[in-house]
């Protein structure tokens, strides 16, 4: 592949791992379901600081497939906070031309959730000033799975040729499957791991690990991490400019 330059670019699509929440109430004697409701604050002011920033696309981390893990109280309380951040935010981000979708197996949640996620899809679809993407019960792996049973079904019942199949054939499949893949990830609270984020999207994307907890990251901070995205050279696999 030939280099690509790209130098002096704002990132079109930025993924986040938002992480922290618990950590952050915890330090302060307070019940992780604090964090859990601060975060989903956060939430709103990056969304609205995000197309100012140049940012198209937004998908944020919110639950992952290994999250049920958690106490059941967590859990809850997590499901609760999402119902409600869709019913608080809908007519908000309809107006500001935010379009919300979710990615993810969604059979697991809750029915009454699964509906105001479906509602506010449908109420948002045509929006396109910010094309905000939330993952909820998502897994890279999963997601990947998921695909390869589908491909495997499609083949068996002639459908599709095993010749056929190709990256095109899996990114058609994919949760993100009508959204381009990141520019840049960045996860907050000082880990330096993907936890299993959108592993077949972020193949080339760049990343960036902050130490800040999620409830305490500010547009201002994501917008140095921006600038200092700007500076870099993406290749994808191309020889390094002169």
């Amino acid at each position: 592949m030939a280099a690509k330059d790209i130098t002096g670019s704002v990132p079109a699509h930025v993924a986040i791992i938002m992480d922290g929440n618990g950590r952050w109430a915890t330090s302060r004697g307070w019940p992780r379901l604090v964090g859990h409701r601060r975060g989903a604050e956060r939430v709103r002011s990056i969304v609205e600081a995000a197309p100012g920033l140049g940012i198209k696309y937004l998908t944020l981390y919110a639950f992952s497939t290994e999250n049920w893990k958690r106490s059941t109280e967590e859990v809850i309380g997590l499901m609760t906070i999402f119902a409600r951040y869709i019913q608080s935010e809908a007519e908000r981000l309809s107006t500001e031309g935010v379009r919300l979708r979710f990615i993810g197996e969604r059979k697991r949640l809750d029915k009454k959730l699964q509906k105001l996620m479906e509602g506010i899809e449908a109420r948002t679809r045509d929006n396109d000033l910010l094309h905000l993407t939330v993952a909820i019960n998502y897994g890279g792996r999963d997601e990947l799975t998921r695909v390869a049973r589908q491909i495997a079904e499609d083949v068996a019942a002639g459908r599709l040729s095993p010749d056929s199949v190709d990256e095109d054939a899996v990114e058609a499949r994919l949760d993100t499957h009508d959204l381009p893949d990141p520019d840049l990830v960045i996860r907050t609270s000082g880990e330096t791991r993907i936890s299993n984020y959108l592993l077949w999207q972020c193949a080339y994307s760049e990343y960036e690990f902050t130490d800040t907890l999620w409830p305490d990251f500010t547009a201002e901070e994501l917008s140095t991490i921006l600038n200092r995205f700007t500076d870099r050279e993406r290749r994808f696999g191309g020889a390094m400019t002169a």
